[in-house]
This record gives structure tokens, C-alpha cells and sequence, in this order.
């Protein structure tokens, strides 16, 4: 069976991410899991891309159609930005790292880690609840899921206000993450656009389902639907704003030498008084 439009773009996200996905383990494996909570999550996104866009093109391949695979990969798709947020969340919290490697801060930012799990989870629930439902008017999905997304956004604003932060401090902060810093102030321009099409995304429509007996959604945010929704909004406010930040993130954990900031510890806790452990 051919694919359609949305099978089509699927196996691109294939495509995109199986390169990102070997890099990503290469990487985790370069800085190790305990200092690298930001690494770890970039692997799980693009992971979580791959499988989505296998369900997906499954989903279109298998006669006859199977609903399952396609809410599985749109349950992915909207799942996705929480690993993303998580692993910018990871990454600004090593800038906060001591020369030694030693971690600062670490209930600030576990909360915040707690608070995307939160959003992540409402998400999920959402979703689960409203296809298991058989009238959309008895589930409390799209609340949950509403709920969640909202999270999603605060949590980015959150992250903005660390990084606006970390530029104040700048001449406190080791010289490769300084690099790193730079790296993920260009990628919060494209996170932005992608928080803010979930968003959309989410509100175009009071229910998450395949098939619906439901007149055909004519709302000002259709076009936004993840399901029914202009095929090149999505491409451009999802794909192409996620690949973009993973693409950035990737070629910022290869080149900068970030390990070199734990060299010399002993005579680099004067330097960066900011790092000294909390």
C-alpha cells in the first residue's frame, strides 16, 4: 500500500532520526549517565522518534487498518516534547556543575525534572483515557491533556528564565559551557516554536481519537489538529523545529570538549565561584 502524506513524512522521521539515534548512544556513552542526565534524554527522544515514525508507517502498511498503531504513534508524537524540555533541563543544570564534576543544585532541579514527569504523565494519561473512552463527553482526557501541555509551557518559560540567569553569570561559568551555553540559547528560538504548536496542537480539538463520529473539527485551530491538520504546519513547527535542536544539541556534545572543564579542579574553584558545591 502506498503512504500518504502523513506516512510519507513519518518515514522521513525515520530516516532523520536513526543516524541521531547512534550518535545520541555515542554520546551517552562519551559522558556517562551520571553526569549526563541531558545526554540520556536526547537519546530517549530520538528513540521515541524512531518508534513513533515505525508505528506510524506500520500503522498505513497493515490491512486491515489497525487504530492501535496509529494512536500509538500519534500518542508517541505528542509525547515527544517532554524528553526534549528534560533533556534541555539536564544540559543547563551541567553548566552548573563544579570543575570536579560534582553536581550543584540538585533539588531544584529534581523538582523541575518532577514537575516535566508530571506534564509528561497527564499526557499519557490523557490520551489513554479518551481512547479508551467511548464518548469523548465522558472522559476527562482532554483536560488531562490540556493540563499537561500547559505544563510543558511553564516549563519552558522556566528553562528561559535559567538560561537569562546563566548569561548573567556568564564570566562564572567553565569555559567549554560557556559553549554550551551559547548552543542552547540558539536552540530555545525552535524549542519555542515547538512548545507553542503542542499547544495549538492540543486545543484544536476536544478529543484524541482516529475515528470519530463527531462533525468535522472547522475551528480556528484546525489546521493545527495532529491528526487532521494542514500537513505543512506540522512539518515546519514540528519536524523542523525538533530536528533543528537535536541537530544543535548533537554537534555541540561532538565538537566542545566538555570533559575538559574537569581538569585541574583544584586550581579552577577560585575561577568559577559559582560552581562550588552548595
Amino acid at each position: 500500500m502506498a503512504l500518504d502524506t502523513r506516512g510519507i513524512l513519518a518515514a522521513v522521521t525515520i530516516a532523520m532520526y536513526v543516524p541521531f539515534l547512534l550518535i545520541s548512544i555515542k554520546v551517552v556513552s562519551k559522558y556517562g549517565i551520571s553526569r549526563g542526565d541531558g545526554w540520556v534524554l536526547l537519546l530517549v527522544f530520538c528513540l521515541t522518534r524512531v518508534l513513533g515514525g515505525s508505528l506510524l508507517v506500520a500503522a498505513e502498511e497493515v490491512t486491515p487498518a489497525n487504530t492501535s498503531l496509529y494512536t500509538g504513534g500519534y500518542a508517541l508524537e505528542a509525547a515527544g516534547l517532554s524528553p526534549l524540555l528534560l533533556c534541555t533541563l539536564g544540559l543547563l543544570h551541567s553548566i552548573f556543575q563544579t570543575p570536579d564534576g560534582s553536581p550543584v543544585y540538585q533539588k531544584p532541579f529534581r523538582l523541575l525534572q518532577l514537575f516535566g514527569t508530571v506534564a509528561l504523565i497527564l499526557t499519557i494519561v490523557g490520551i489513554s483515557d479518551e481512547v479508551g473512552s467511548s464518548s469523548s463527553s465522558d472522559s476527562q482526557g482532554n483536560t488531562y491533556r490540556r493540563v499537561g501541555v500547559i505544563l510543558f509551557a511553564v516549563l519552558y518559560i522556566i528553562l528561559v528564565g535559567i538560561c537569562l540567569y546563566l548569561w548573567t553569570r556568564i564570566r562564572f561559568v567553565m569555559r567549554y559551557r560557556k559553549e554550551l551555553l551559547k548552543a542552547i540559547s540558539v536552540a530555545f528560538p525552535f524549542l519555542a516554536v515547538r512548545t507553542i504548536y503542542s499547544i495549538l496542537s492540543t486545543f484544536s480539538s476536544s478529543t484524541f481519537s482516529i475515528t470519530t463520529t463527531t462533525q468535522p473539527n472547522t475551528g480556528d485551530l484546525a489546521k493545527f489538529n495532529l491528526f487532521t491538520g494542514e500537513w505543512q504546519i506540522y512539518l515546519v513547527m514540528e519536524m523542523l523545529m525538533e530536528y533543528a535542536v537535536v541537530i544543535i544539541y548533537c554537534v555541540a556534545a561532538i565538537v566542545l570538549p566538555l570533559n575538559e572543564d574537569y581538569k585541574t579542579a583544584d586550581s579552577r574553584q577560585d575561577e568559577y565561584p559559582m560552581n562550588r558545591p552548595q
